[in-house]
């Protein structure tokens, strides 16, 4: 072996090291907890498929799939939408602008347990500043966090505001390598700012969103911190999600080999999703 060859691999082995022993072993024994049953006290046992049969047959598995499609359905859109009109703005001459590009990433590098404390004292029904405000209009108290149909539409709007200033850097970066000749040449043919935007800005963003949409479907199915603390998955586990739902059975049951087979449920959950999402996409592109 030569001296090049040697120092390639003595060089990469830290990397190869913390690669097998975080992610592929991790990965491999939660594959292997699929087919045991362990409780973290005595020692594992051979359960066969049982795991696998409980999956199919269990509603509250099936329930936290529907909520957190429905986290997505709301999320998502919202996400996309907000992102690219703050991009939008901040692309734009502005006063500070410097500042409000901080301003707006400054939530994804904050704690996810502290927003979602702050946004339980704002979504509180009797004491929260939301409520206060809509008290002075007249207009009553909201139950945000207590009714069944509107918890899980106001998780996803905190989320949206937690996670959105990463989006808008990545939409901040495409608009920024729009060509400014492609915008000059429509606008000599009489099109408004609205049909440049349309025809020009929103199909040379397609990759950024294409990102956007699969980065925020795969954080959209971590879904955790925010039910957790918020609702505890309430309120008649409407606000449940796959991620809590596997949390409790592994550290509160005590059910190890369920909770890796929930895991392993989700990823294979994920990567259909995202196949497709990149198909729809895909094809929308081609058109």
């Amino acid at each position: 072996m030569r001296a090049e060859s040697r120092s390639g691999l003595l060089l990469s082995a830290p990397y190869t090291a913390f690669l097998l022993l975080f992610a592929l072993f991790p990965i491999g024994f939660s594959v292997v907890l699929v087919l045991l049953k362990w409780d973290l006290v005595t020692p594992p046992s051979f359960a066969g498929l049982d795991n696998l049969q409980h999956l199919v047959a269990d509603a509250r598995f099936w329930q936290a799939i529907v909520n957190t499609f429905v986290f997505l359905a709301i999320h998502l859109p919202l996400q996309v939408i907000v992102a690219l009109a703050l991009a939008w703005s901040l692309n734009r001459p502005l006063l500070l602008r410097s500042f409000w590009r901080a301003a707006f990433f400054l939530p994804v590098v904050i704690s996810g347990a502290a927003v979602t404390i702050l946004w339980s004292a704002l979504y509180a029904t009797d004491v929260g500043l939301i409520n206060g405000v809509l008290a002075r209009l007249d207009l009553g108290p909201v139950p945000w966090l207590t009714d069944p149909a509107i918890a899980m539409p106001a998780i996803a709007v905190m989320a949206t505001w937690k996670n959105v200033g990463f989006y808008v850097v990545i939409y901040l970066a495409g608009l920024q390598n729009v060509p400014q000749s492609c915008h000059e040449a429509i606008e000599l043919e009489g099109a408004t700012g609205w049909q440049s935007f349309r025809h020009v800005t929103l199909p040379l963003l397609k990759p950024q969103t294409l990102l956007v949409v699969t980065l925020s479907t795969i954080n959209g199915f971590q879904l955790f911190i925010e039910p957790y603390v918020l609702t505890g998955g309430g309120p008649l586990r409407r606000t449940l999600s796959v991620v809590l739902y596997m949390y409790r059975n592994a550290f509160s049951y005590q059910k190890m080999g369920y909770a890796a087979t929930l895991g392993l449920a989700l990823a294979l959950v994920i990567a259909v999703v995202l196949v497709l999402q990149r198909r729809v996409i895909g094809s929308a592109e081609e058109s």
